[in-house]
């Protein structure tokens, strides 16, 4: 599978890159003084600063929570989401879906949590005890 690249807007650049860097543990790559490349676990992101820009709060109601709309994140194993819940957790940032298992016991069963990023970008990191369950439809 290849790296996918994605753009997002954020407030500060310096707070971006001590959050996305140091709590999520992303590597950084290129840098200027508008944007900053981040390896997303394999991934390419790049946080471009645009103090301006609004965080959207919109929400979905997905097995009972009320999920962010958009949010980005990755699938994660087992082992890497719960070391981050557990840095994420230790770093004082609020959950705004608790790390849990949403479907239990049904197609598509997953470990989740969602939280914001200092400039309100929603986040959401995933895992499953069998990989087989990503597009399980039954």
């Amino acid at each position: 599978m290849r790296p996918f690249h994605l753009a997002f807007p954020v407030h500060d650049l310096a707070v971006a890159r001590s959050f996305y860097r140091d709590i999520l543990g992303c590597g950084e790559g290129r840098s200027s003084d508008h944007w900053i490349d981040f390896d997303f676990f394999g991934h390419q992101i790049v946080a471009h600063l645009s103090p301006d820009a609004k965080a959207v709060t919109h929400t979905n109601p997905v097995d009972g929570h009320d999920v962010p709309v958009p949010h980005f994140g990755v699938v994660l194993t087992m082992p890497q989401w719960e070391d981050l819940a557990a840095r994420v957790s230790a770093a004082g940032i609020a959950f705004g879906i608790a790390p849990h298992v949403r479907f239990k016991g049904q197609p598509g069963e997953q470990a989740t949590m969602f939280f914001l990023d200092p400039s309100g970008n929603a986040l959401e990191f995933k895992a499953f005890a069998d990989d087989a369950m990503l597009f399980a439809t039954d």
